[in-house]
């Protein structure tokens, strides 16, 4: 039986405001690397993922300077206005040049941690799945709904609140539907699984991990950078060899 042809995506064409400063937050060094490197070498490990889009901006002046755009499969597109435009190019880059790419896996540029078991789990779990799923994890702390006033209106009931990650993965056919939907729709969904709730999917949660974290706030590479020093000293061969991805994938061909 023939494996799903997965074609990640992996929108970078952002500005970062509430992250701040001169250099854009995926270009920033973590662990040697800028965050977009690890955020490709995270999802280019496994030989089921055929080729690697990243969306860039228009003005983009870093990726082909600090990139290994020599990964086997990487190719680029540029992005809109918004990280829906921007993905919808992606998935229409996808389907012109990549015509035989069944799902998509989403995946931020600034999540630089994401972890091959998460990744393995997803893949295994969500390619069962007619409407897909995502990374997520449960919400642990308490939440506090804010009146206008700026005052604790009432706590929040978290049990079946969940955090969502990347990567998300779907049938580009129904992701490229839902986004065209919401779009036209006059709204902006700020994941892709909100298009796809849009349009009445129900993707599955698919447990991911507290480190997968998304650099947001300066204080975000230092945990990054921590969780690259731990994952050196319990895996050194895992982390040495992430690259390894594009030799699996040559010798699959």
């Amino acid at each position: 039986m023939n494996r799903p042809v997965v074609h990640a995506l992996i929108p970078a064409a952002g500005r970062g405001r509430r992250f701040g400063g001169d250099t854009l937050k995926q270009y920033l060094e973590v662990s040697g690397k800028p965050v977009l490197a690890h955020a490709i070498e995270s999802v280019n490990l496994y030989p089921q993922i055929s080729g690697i889009t990243v969306v860039l901006a228009a003005d983009d002046g870093l990726f082909a300077r600090v990139i290994d755009t020599n990964t086997t499969g990487l190719n680029t597109v540029i992005g809109g206005a918004s990280r829906a435009m921007s993905v919808m190019n992606g998935l229409n880059s996808i389907h012109s040049g990549h015509p035989d790419t069944e799902w998509v896996l989403v995946h931020d540029a600034a999540r630089p941690c994401l972890s091959r078991s998460c990744l393995a789990s997803l893949l295994e779990k969500g390619l069962q799945e007619a409407d897909g799923a995502i990374l997520a994890i449960p919400v642990r702390d308490t939440l506090k709904k804010m009146d206008d006033a700026g005052y604790i209106h009432n706590t929040v009931d978290r049990n079946e609140l969940w955090v969502a990650q990347t990567p998300q993965l779907f049938p580009i056919d129904r992701l490229s539907a839902a986004m065209e939907s919401m779009l036209s729709a006059g709204t902006s969904p700020t994941d892709e699984a909100a298009a796809m709730e849009f349009s009445g999917a129900h993707p599955l949660l698919v447990m991911g991990s507290p480190a997968n974290i998304k650099i947001t706030l300066p204080d975000d590479l230092a945990i990054a950078e921590a969780w690259f020093t731990a994952m050196k000293a319990s895996e050194p061969d895992t982390y040495e060899n992430r690259n390894l991805g594009n030799l699996a994938k040559e010798m699959a061909e």
